[in-house]
């Protein structure tokens, strides 16, 4: 049974299936329901999926930072009485998950990274910020969903075109804050200290995050897998679902880190 409840910190967040727990981290400018063709996953995982500060039915726009989504996420589980998780982002959220593991190591039990990075060098943000920030402040909602969504998705048919403009609603305010926390990111000592079983996951049509990054972070992650998806762009479980959640399901089982369902 799904439910939708808010935390003490005034995070919604969705609620669903039995086993060991699953968070879900949404991207830049999504919405926690983007994760629904994931729900599948509730047959082996208690999912707990937030809306992120900025995002969603999340109405706090003070301290937006990178750092503040992870302590949020991590006081979520203290107050659902969940000593430890396996932690799955996308995009913005997989840069949250390298910050949880940051502050809280041990209560991870494997992470798994998507479509992520995990250095934002002085030069790019100098160039990509001004840009980025004066079309989310001057394009319109729609223009600004449309082109996220040629730029996102690797076919434009518009099947998947509606699916994306349902789950991509972009809040101004929280959008320009949110991708500035994203572009300050430093986590290259981080990842060759991380020792939970990990999973990087790159697309092969990628233009937001470009593969060859998802390979680099696996060359600095001791022992991680690395999984390409083919025929994908920037939102993968969107696009090649049935291969994205098989690839979840296969890691986790591979790892022994939960029973089979059935």
């Amino acid at each position: 049974m799904k439910t939708t409840a808010v935390s003490e910190d005034e995070m919604p967040y969705l609620r669903t299936g039995n086993g060991e727990p699953l968070v879900l981290i949404h991207g830049l400018g999504e919405i926690k329901e983007g994760w629904e063709k994931q729900f599948e996953l509730a047959d082996q995982y208690d999912l707990i999926v937030p809306d992120l500060r900025g995002h969603g039915n999340n109405p706090r726009m003070d301290g937006i930072t990178i750092k503040n989504f992870a302590k949020d996420i991590l006081s979520l589980l203290d107050e659902l009485k969940i000593e430890s998780a396996h932690i799955c982002g996308m995009s913005m959220g997989g840069i949250v998950v390298q910050e949880i593991y940051r502050q809280a190591s041990e209560r991870c039990l494997s992470l798994i990274l998507v479509s992520t990075f995990y250095h934002a060098p002085v030069q790019l943000r100098t160039l990509f910020f001004p840009v980025r920030k004066a079309r989310a402040l001057l394009l319109s909602s729609e223009e600004q969903r449309l082109m996220a969504a040629k730029t996102c998705l690797y076919s434009w048919k518009q099947e998947n075109m509606d699916e994306f403009y349902k789950f991509y609603k972009p809040n101004k305010e929280g959008y320009v804050k949110s991708m500035e926390a994203c572009l300050e990111v430093d986590n290259r000592s981080l990842l060759p200290e991380i020792k939970v079983p990990t999973l990087v996951i790159g697309c092969q049509y990628d233009s937001i995050i470009p593969v060859w990054i998802q390979i680099l972070m696996h060359e600095l992650i001791p022992n991680s897998k690395l999984v390409i998806l083919k025929k994908s762009g920037h939102i993968a479980k969107l696009e090649v679902t049935e291969k994205f959640n098989h690839t979840l399901r296969h890691f986790l089982n591979e790892n022994g880190l939960t029973e089979k369902a059935g």
